[in-house]
C-alpha cells in the first residue's frame, strides 16, 4: 500500500529566489490529513534535459509523486514534453483535453492555448476546476500547474480519487532531554535503532543558554516500546527530560 509521496516543484523562479515555494506545505499537509508522508521534495529548474533524466529516475522508484509547473504552452514550459520523452511515449494531442481547453476559450484555443492539450500518450487527466485547463499523469505521476490556487484543489482530487482509501497515520512521541550533548547519548541512540527497527529515532539538538536535544521516535508501528526504552536509558544515567506532546 502506498504511503509515501515524492513532490518535485519546478521552476527557475523558484531556484533564483524570484518567487518563494507554496506547494511544500500545503501538498504536505493534505497527504498528512490522508494518512499519507512525503518521502522527498524535488525543486527542478526549467531544464529539459534534467528534467527528463529526473523524471526517468523518479518514474523508476514506482512511488506516487505530486509534480508541479511547467505544463503551460509558452516556451519555457517543458514538463509535457519531457514527462512523454521520460515515459517512453510520444508526445501526441489529447481528445479529452483538446475538448476542455475549447469549451473554455472556444475559438481563442488556436492556435496556442490548445497545445496544453498536448500530453504523453496514455495520460489521464485531472480536472482542473479553476480554468477546466486539465493536468494528467502517467506512470504514477501527476502533474498539474504551478498556480497553487490550481493545483492544490487538483491534488486534493488525485488524492481523494485515486488514492480513496488513504493510508496510516503516522505517529510521533518525543521526550525533551536537557544538560546532554549528542555524542554523549550515542551508544543509547545506537542502542534504540538496532533494537526498534521498525521505527525511525529522530533528535533534534537545541541551541540556547541551555543545551536541549528533542529525541524521539515517529512511525506507524508500536511507539511505546521504544520511548519506554529511551526513558529506561535515561533514568539509568541520571539524565532530566521531560514529556512532549505526539
Amino acid at each position: 500500500m502506498t504511503d509515501g509521496f515524492g513532490i518535485i516543484v519546478i521552476g527557475d523562479e523558484i531556484l533564483n529566489g524570484r518567487r518563494l515555494d507554496r506547494h511544500f506545505a500545503a501538498l504536505g499537509e493534505r497527504l498528512r490529513g490522508r494518512g499519507f508522508r512525503v518521502a522527498w521534495l524535488r525543486i527542478l529548474p526549467d531544464d529539459p534535459d534534467y528534467l527528463v533524466a529526473e523524471f526517468r529516475r523518479t518514474m523508476a522508484e514506482g512511488i506516487p509523486v505530486l509534480c508541479c509547473g511547467g505544463i503551460g504552452a509558452t516556451p519555457d514550459d517543458h514538463t509535457r514534453a519531457c514527462a512523454a520523452s521520460a515515459a517512453g511515449v510520444a508526445l501526441e494531442r489529447h481528445p479529452g483535453a483538446a475538448a476542455e481547453i475549447e469549451a473554455r476559450f472556444g475559438a481563442d484555443a488556436y492556435p496556442h492555448r490548445i497545445r496544453m492539450a498536448d500530453l504523453p500518450r496514455g495520460s489521464d487527466l485531472i480536472p482542473n476546476p479553476y480554468n477546466r485547463i486539465p493536468g494528467f499523469s502517467i506512470k504514477r505521476h501527476y502533474f498539474m500547474p504551478g498556480f497553487p490556487d490550481m493545483a492544490h484543489p487538483m491534488a486534493e482530487w488525485v488524492l481523494d480519487t485515486c488514492f480513496a482509501s488513504g493510508g496510516q497515520p503516522e505517529r510521533q512521541c518525543a521526550l525533551r532531554v536537557h544538560g546532554v550533548t549528542e555524542s554523549a547519548l550515542m551508544d543509547l541512540m545506537e542502542g534504540l535503532v538496532e533494537r526498534f527497527p521498525a521505527v525511525k529515532l529522530f533528535s533534534l539538538p537545541r541551541l540556547g543558554e541551555r543545551f536541549e536535544i528533542e529525541l524521539g521516535f515517529r512511525g506507524r508501528g508500536d511507539l511505546d516500546a521504544p520511548l519506554q526504552a529511551m526513558i529506561d536509558g535515561l533514568e539509568a544515567r541520571g539524565i532530566n527530560y521531560e514529556r512532549l506532546d505526539g
